[in-house]
């Protein structure tokens, strides 16, 4: 079965940090681009973060630009998204994709004192 499971969300204060992690199975990782995006309550989907399969070229959200980086290790099939300097606007929903074909079902990120 293909699968993508998120994990690395919850609450964190203005100003923290925090990991997720998407790990897949059911496919080679390597051979796809890696992106995450996120949904923030009454807002529109957001696209935050990609990475090509090949030449590893990068793609962020101004929104989030060197706060966020995207990482990937395709020997454990997982991709990262390292957040840095969380805001309260950061907090929604984040979902993983790979190639925008498979998706994760999304995992929670609260930033708030």
């Amino acid at each position: 079965q293909v699968r993508l499971v998120e994990s690395g969300g919850g609450l964190v204060q203005p100003g923290g940090s925090l990991r997720l992690s998407c790990v897949a199975s059911g496919f080679p990782l390597d051979y796809y681009a890696i992106g995450w995006i996120r949904q923030a309550p009454g807002k529109e989907p957001e696209g935050v973060s990609c990475m090509s399969d090949s030449d590893g070229v990068t793609y962020y959200a101004d929104s989030v630009k060197g706060r966020f980086t995207i990482s990937r290790d395709n020997a454990k099939r997982t991709m990262y998204l390292q957040m840095n300097s969380l805001k309260p606007e950061d907090t929604a929903v984040y979902y993983c994709n790979a190639a925008v074909q498979y998706w994760g079902q999304g995992i929670q990120v609260t930033v708030a004192s």
